[in-house]
Order: C-alpha cells, then sequence, then structure tokens
C-alpha cells in the first residue's frame, strides 16, 4: 500500500492520465445533487448557494464556469470531487433571451428547479415565461419557488418570529405579517400558478445588517430541497449539513466538503463488485484528497513528509484495502461492505490529516500515537454512520 502511494509521487504522464479517466467515471457515477437556479439577477440565487454550501461569495463566484452561451456551472467544493452542483442561468430578465440551449442541456442532469423571485417585484413575465418553458419540457422534475427578500417588505424592521410560512395559511407571528408581504406573496402564487410544486419564503442576509436571523426561512428551504430531491441524492445534502453544522474552526469547516466529497468518490469505487480493483483506484482518490487538504491548510506536501505520515497510519489502511478485497466474494452484501470501508477509511485519512495540519498551525506536530488514536476514533465514527446507511 505504501508502495502505491509513493508511485503516486512519482511523475508519469500515463498514469495520470489513466487516474484521470478512472476518476471521470467515478464522478458520474458517484450521486452528486445537481440544482437549477432560475431567476432574475440580484434574485438571491448567490445567496441560497452560500446558504447551501457555507462558501462565500468570492469562492462562488470564482467556482462558476461557464457552460452554455447564457449559463455557468458551480461544482462544489471542486470540479474533481463534486459533492453538490448548481446550474445558473444567466441574463433570465434580458429581451430575447431563448431557454432552448440550456433546456436542451439541463434537461438530463438537474434533480431539482429552483426559481427565485424577489417577493415584491412583479415584473416577472419573462421569467415566469421561460418557467413554463421549462415546466412543460420536464413536468415530473420537482420546481421550488423561493422568494426571497422579504425584509423589502417591511424595512427598518426586524423578521416576524416564529417563521410562519411552514404552513399554509401563515402561522401567527410577533409582530403580526405586514398586510402587504401576504398579499404580495398571493400575487406571486397567483402568477406561477402550475408552475411550481413548493413555494418558500426566504431573507438570505449578511450578519452585518442586523437581522434576528441571517437564515430567516433557510431551514425551510432545506427541508423541501430534501423531499424534493431523488432518495440516493437527498443524502448527500444532509450529511453536508449534519458534518459542518458543529464546527467552529472555519478551517475544519472549509476542508470537510472536500473529505466527505473524496469519501463519496471512494465509496462508489469500493461498491464495485470486483475483488480489489477498488485497491488501484483508492491511493488516486486519497492522495488527491490529502493533497487538496495540505494546499488549504497552506502546508505544502512533499513525498517525504506524505510517506512519514501515511506510514504511521499504513497498517491499518492496508488490512482495510485487503479486507475489502475479500468482502467482495461475498454476492450484493460485499459490494456494500466495500463501499462503507472505503467511503469510512477515507473519511478518517482525511480527518487525521486535518488533525496533522490544524496542529501544525498552531506550533505543535502531533505525536504517531496521538495521530493513530484520532484516525481510529474517525473510523469508527464513520463506520457506524455508514452501517445505517448514512455519511459522516
Amino acid at each position: 500500500m505504501l508502495e502505491s502511494f509513493r508511485r503516486m509521487f512519482t511523475p508519469g504522464e500515463n498514469r495520470d492520465e489513466e487516474l484521470h479517466k478512472q476518476l471521470e467515471d467515478l464522478r458520474a457515477k458517484t450521486p452528486v445533487p445537481v440544482f437549477w437556479l432560475f431567476g432574475k439577477t440580484q434574485s438571491g440565487k448567490t445567496s441560497i448557494i452560500k446558504f447551501l454550501t457555507g462558501a462565500d461569495e468570492a469562492e462562488i463566484g470564482s467556482g462558476f464556469q461557464p457552460c452554455t452561451r447564457f449559463s455557468r456551472r458551480y461544482l462544489f467544493p471542486s470540479p474533481e470531487a463534486p459533492l453538490l452542483t448548481f446550474l445558473d442561468t444567466r441574463g433570465v430578465d434580458e429581451p430575447g433571451y431563448d431557454p432552448a440551449e440550456d433546456i436542451a442541456l439541463f434537461n438530463e442532469s438537474a434533480h431539482v428547479v429552483v426559481v427565485t423571485a424577489k417577493v415584491m417585484d412583479h415584473a416577472l413575465e419573462n421569467v415566469v415565461k421561460n418557467v413554463r418553458t421549462i415546466r412543460h419540457s420536464a413536468p415530473s422534475r420537482p420546481v421550488v419557488l423561493a422568494l426571497t427578500c422579504l425584509h423589502e417588505a417591511y424595512p427598518q424592521q426586524q423578521h416576524p418570529e416564529p417563521y410562519p410560512f411552514a404552513t399554509d395559511p401563515p402561522q401567527e407571528t410577533t409582530p403580526p405579517l405586514p398586510e402587504g408581504l401576504l398579499t404580495s406573496i398571493d400575487e406571486q402564487k397567483r402568477r406561477f400558478h402550475g408552475l411550481y410544486d413548493q413555494l418558500v419564503p426566504i431573507d438570505l442576509t449578511q450578519e452585518m445588517e442586523g437581522y434576528n436571523d441571517p437564515n430567516y426561512g433557510g431551514a425551510r428551504l432545506k427541508e423541501v430541497l430534501l423531499e424534493a430531491l431523488p432518495g440516493g441524492y437527498r443524502r448527500t445534502l444532509i450529511t453536508l449539513d449534519e458534518a459542518t453544522k458543529n464546527l467552529s474552526d472555519i478551517y475544519a469547516r472549509h476542508a470537510l466538503p472536500y473529505i466527505l466529497a473524496y469519501s463519496s468518490m471512494a465509496a462508489t469505487a469500493g461498491a464495485i463488485p470486483i475483488p480489489w480493483v477498488d485497491m488501484l483506484i483508492l491511493p488516486g482518490i486519497q492522495t488527491r484528497m490529502i493533497y487538496q487538504l495540505a494546499k488549504h491548510y497552506g502546508q505544502p506536501l512533499t513525498g517525504e513528509r506524505f510517506m512519514e505520515l501515511a506510514g504511521t497510519l499504513g497498517m491499518g489502511m492496508l488490512v482495510r484495502q485487503a479486507v475489502r478485497g475479500v468482502v467482495k466474494f461475498i454476492p450484493i452484501v460485499g459490494s456494500a461492505v466495500g463501499a462503507a470501508l472505503a467511503g469510512s477509511s477515507t473519511y478518517a485519512l482525511g480527518q487525521a490529516f486535518c488533525y496533522y495540519y490544524s496542529g501544525v498551525k498552531k506550533g505543535h506536530v502531533p505525536n504517531p500515537e496521538d495521530l493513530k488514536r484520532y484516525y481510529k476514533e474517525q473510523l469508527s465514527k464513520a463506520s457506524e454512520l455508514w452501517k445505517k446507511g448514512e455519511r459522516p
């Protein structure tokens, strides 16, 4: 196993090309939810992405890549190992925009369409026209209508509490919901009638703006998106939310999506029902993950340092690789167990390297015994969750 890792650090164009092809194949098989965001500019699309991922606006802005003449794609946290994908249609409010090209491309890949509209914006004829085309092109695909910027209906006031729009009619609040807001929501319901499955009023603001809840309605939006997603893809969003909500360390919060993404890819490789095939792929996945983590922590990883750290954990990794190969001889069960072992060991490995880098940034290097202990703790945690059909 250590020799496999060592070869990963040795330049080789053919091997890199082969690994790239393997990773491309795994990405196509790994369940990654795809959200199609559709609405006018400044209607809250980036705020929704920021809320769902925890990424800042600069990361999101630089991460978007053009995919058609009018649209762009954002793969979070990275194009190589995505956990979530967002499709953003540009120029919805521009005269003459024809969505035909985007519909042709996105119809097969988008799992949920999220239409964004400011609740007080009633100049939406072009948006409605295009949403009708999208709806008719794939009637069974869920469409969520997110009405944004609620505070524009009650300027200089705090949000009514508790969040009232989880029920219809809305709950009573303090202060009462402004009549103008309710009238505007009813008008949007009429305007988009028959074009959406769920409506969620939200107000996602920055903390500096001073609202009592900067993610007003955000929890409800997540609930609705989870209900809309296919089962296999739903778990990804739950994983990201559960794994990051209790992390206070900024480095750990930003590193975790990479660990989860590569772990999901490793689980996909581990589920391939061919004994020991993942032993050829997993070293590449795990090495790519570790390089990404090293870059994130500002700790360039040399081959010597990598071998030192991998050597500390090497025996456990080697044993688990062998076990993965053996269990695949068991029909049906073997693939499930292989996926769990591959995913959980990759997750534990990523967390162990983060533990190491975090210690280095604080001025002390964890000793080998501490590193082994932490790796085993994370492996145990991940394994238990995978047995329940969950992710760490």
